[in-house]
């Protein structure tokens, strides 16, 4: 894997990437970039969820002169969700910057529009009908874009837009840059590819096998300020033996392992800044059970081969299925078995759902153990260790003093005691932890309505502005733990 430092992004722009919360780039953004950046057309073939925002949007950005008021790029797209969502993720890559993007879509007040055009984007995201409106009124004027993008351009096909977009990019300067986003690669999609761009280079990303064997696979919906007592809740009620949270920050990396120490768990933090030798001395730490939970970023787990980790914890849950396939892949190894929590929000679901798709995977829905629970963990935790004490261990030499506490109390109150001398109690310390900016699909890739066929044409209309509506899935359920509690129900469906 490539991290965004490694493709010559410029300062301002990495401020902004860290910011979100992003060091690694997917496969299409790692292809793209360079060559976008030098200001070759490029047609790019990839899935839904692999990060192509980005992919298009670095390099446009890094084009932009802020200081200068005129539309200096422009970014077409099937529908109004798709063309807010594209812009939301235009602005915070060029928040840095003073690059600032707008949508425009049928449905909204045209004069509104045009007020909000007079205050000078930089860049446009836009659906292809209400644009021609805008470049035939002369409200937005071509002149000076430097690039011009086609995000999800089958979709646009499909939608009828093909004849829209051609007399767009007739309007265009000839010398722009053309980036074109798509799925799939239909003869009408190659047309356009062969007539209106210049000697586009294709960067096509092969489908990889990522089934994932051996891991059952969880995700818990849960905002984002509840995500750090439901992990602590977790690794009280499951007792992982080994287990690695993964995160999207160093920062919250930092954040992570302090808290986790806090709460009495023997936890250590892994990232980029941190030199050879105390990276070394933490996975050493971990390796040799010194250490139970491994908080991590990508980059620092990259490579990451530690034999015995139970349970691998999505803090955060990766941008692109790839990286969701190799955070995972860190347990069940060596033909064992292993578990992958995700903890979603409720923007991400649509994500998740991306990544099922992707991956072939079902992941099921848990609900988020209790503090009651949490405790019941922890006891169940120190009983298991004196039915080990119990059943290996030569224990004549206590018998006597055994016997004593028998005479004073009862059987089950002498238990009860040496369990609580074994329970590791939490302390409950209030931790906090930054937040990060979720990640969230765009809403008009989900492409079927509710009963799964072809988009409603009268819905969208020949402009295709509305939105698509999710389709529903299932809830999954839970085993039992080592065969004693039975997991929590969901009450609530996948979406």
């Amino acid at each position: 894997m490539t991290t965004f430092k490694e493709l010559n992004i410029s300062q301002p722009i990495m401020k902004s990437l860290e910011k979100m919360g992003f060091e690694e780039s997917t496969s299409i953004q790692a292809e793209t970039i360079p060559l976008a950046m030098q200001g070759q057309d490029v047609i790019g073939q990839a899935q839904t969820g692999t990060g192509k925002t980005a992919a298009f949007g670095i390099p446009m950005i890094e084009k932009i002169d802020p200081s200068q008021r005129k539309i200096q790029g422009l970014i077409i797209a099937p529908t109004r969700e798709l063309a807010v969502q594209v812009a939301e993720e235009i602005n915070r890559l060029g928040q840095a910057k003073g690059v600032r993007s707008m949508s425009v879509y049928g449905g909204q007040p045209m004069g509104r529009q045009i007020r909000a055009l007079k205050d000078g984007p930089s860049i446009v995201v836009a659906t292809p009908g209400r644009l021609l409106d805008h470049i035939r009124r002369n409200t937005i004027r071509t002149a000076d874009i430097k690039t011009t993008v086609l995000d999800e351009a089958d979709e646009m096909l499909d939608m009828g837009f093909i004849e829209d977009i051609r007399d767009i990019l007739k309007n265009i300067p000839d010398t722009r840059q053309t980036l074109l986003f798509s799925a799939t690669m239909p003869k009408e999609i190659r047309d356009i590819a062969t007539n209106l761009m210049n000697d586009p280079t294709e960067v096509k990303m092969k489908e990889k096998k990522m089934t994932v064997e051996n891991i059952d696979q969880y995700f818990i919906e849960i905002p984002e300020k509840q995500k750090f007592d439901t992990l602590t809740n977790h690794l009280d009620y499951y007792s992982p033996q080994l287990a690695i949270v993964f995160c999207r920050t160093k920062k919250r990396v930092d954040e992570i392992a302090d808290g986790l120490q806090t709460r009495g768990f023997r936890a250590e933090g892994i990232h980029g800044d941190l030199t050879q030798g105390k990276r070394m001395n933490v996975l050493n730490k971990f390796k040799n059970s010194r250490v139970d939970v491994l908080v991590a970023t990508d980059v620092a787990a990259r490579g990451l081969d530690i034999s015995g980790v139970t349970h691998v914890y999505n803090f955060d849950i990766p941008q692109d299925p790839e990286g969701y396939v190799h955070r995972i892949g860190r347990t069940g190894r060596a033909g064992r078995t292993g578990e992958a929590v995700s903890f979603i929000t409720p923007r991400e679901m649509a994500h998740l759902n991306v990544i099922e798709k992707v991956t072939k995977s079902k992941i099921q829905r848990m609900a988020p153990p209790t503090n009651q629970e949490a405790k019941r963990g922890q006891q169940q935790a120190a009983a298991d260790k004196m039915r080990k004490n119990i059943e290996k261990q030569p224990l004549e030499d206590y018998y006597e003093t055994a016997s004593e506490l028998l005479q004073d109390y009862d059987s089950k109150t002498v238990v009860a005691a040496a369990l609580k001398m074994m329970t590791k109690e939490r302390r409950n310390i209030p931790v906090n932890i930054s937040s990060i900016q979720p990640i969230s699909v765009k809403k008009g890739q989900q492409g079927k309505n509710k009963k799964g066929g072809p988009p409603n044409k009268k819905y969208y209309g020949k402009r295709g502005q509305s939105g698509r509506n999710q389709g529903g899935r299932n809830q999954g359920g839970r085993n039992n733990r080592k065969g004693n509690y039975q997991k929590r129900p969901s009450s609530k469906s996948h979406y």
